[in-house]
């Protein structure tokens, strides 16, 4: 799981003049995120946010329901940062397309990376859950509609095998440079990730301008 301010997709505070019910929230992410969520008991993430014990039950039910409430958070704000490095990386949908790896890239050198925080927790259930293995696949579809927008409008062909390639290539690139550790290593997973994703990005807009038909 990877914190919101190292990560680059926002700016999680886990103290400061915030509600209980949110620095709970904020604390466990950051605990998930070092030790796992097995390894993180209630105990010490209502220490750590200096909460009673009452404010967690009451908001989130039990530690369970903090957990999908964390997993939906990482969620919204990891979707939401990765919509907005697409759009930075240019105006049409084919260069927004070919920035995919480069803001992977930018995650994968902070400090701190630790992964994807859906990933990691569906890893840490393997007998599975049936409601990480929802916010898993919600996660999945929601990034795939930000890839699949870039995809139709850059006039690509075969569109749905399109997204499945690139689904693995990311998917690949994300487990590659949480192996790797190093931020300085982790960075290469990516690029070369990002290498054969111009290959197969290009295979299947051969026949399309190189800045898609429309823009947006």
């Amino acid at each position: 799981m990877a914190e919101r301010k190292s990560a680059g997709y926002g700016e999680g505070d886990a103290g400061g003049a915030i509600k209980p019910a949110e620095r709970i929230v904020e604390t466990a992410r950051r605990l998930f995120c070092r030790d796992g969520i097995h390894a993180t008991g209630i105990d010490r993430i209502l220490a750590e946010a200096g909460t009673a014990k009452m404010t967690l039950y009451n908001q989130f039910g039990s530690k369970e329901g903090l957990i999908e409430t964390v997993l939906r958070r990482e969620s919204d704000d990891w979707c939401a940062w990765f919509a907005a490095a697409l759009r930075a990386a240019g105006p049409t949908p084919r260069e927004r397309l070919d920035g995919v790896f480069p803001a992977l890239r930018d995650w994968f050198a902070q400090g701190d990376y630790r992964g994807c925080a859906i990933m990691n927790a569906v890893a840490e259930y393997p007998k599975g859950d049936p409601v990480i293995h929802a916010i898993a696949m919600e996660h999945k579809a929601k990034v795939g509609a930000i890839l699949m927008a870039l995809i139709v409008q850059a006039g690509c062909r075969r569109p749905d095998e399109l997204l499945g390639e690139m689904a693995i290539l990311i998917d690949g690139a994300i487990i590659a440079a949480l192996i790797a550790g190093e931020p300085t290593a982790a960075p290469a997973a990516a690029e070369a990730a990002g290498r054969i994703a111009r290959l197969v990005i290009a295979d299947h807009c051969a026949d399309a301008h190189h800045h898609g038909p429309h823009r947006s």
